[in-house]
């Protein structure tokens, strides 16, 4: 199956242990964001891992990057982030009708 919704992208990014752990710590950073090397430092991760799950959030669109001299820094991408909450929350508690059918028997 092809994830082509920005939503299940999203989600299908954030269902992973490592890139929900990147994505919390980024959001705790706020708009400053942190350095790739930050991260690792902070999540305990692997060059290699990081540059992996780090490339899937920001194909994902919950993720900026910005080159700063020979620097990486990344942040979230709030209004993104908004969007997501707003898709999964839009209907709470709005009620849900089931139709039943009658036995047949």
């Amino acid at each position: 199956m092809t994830t082509t919704s920005p939503n299940a992208r999203a989600l299908a990014a954030l269902g992973h242990d490592a890139r929900l752990s990147i994505f919390r710590l980024l959001v705790k950073a706020g708009d400053d964001g942190l350095r790739v090397s930050d991260i690792g430092e902070h999540l305990g991760l692997a060059p290699s891992t990081l540059a992996h799950h780090l490339s899937a959030l920001v194909d994902a669109g919950l993720v900026l990057q910005e080159k700063q001299g020979r620097e990486v820094f990344n942040r979230v991408d709030y209004p993104a982030m908004r969007r997501l909450m707003d898709f999964l929350t839009s209907e709470c508690c709005a009620g849900v009708s089931i139709n039943s059918s009658e036995d047949a028997a």
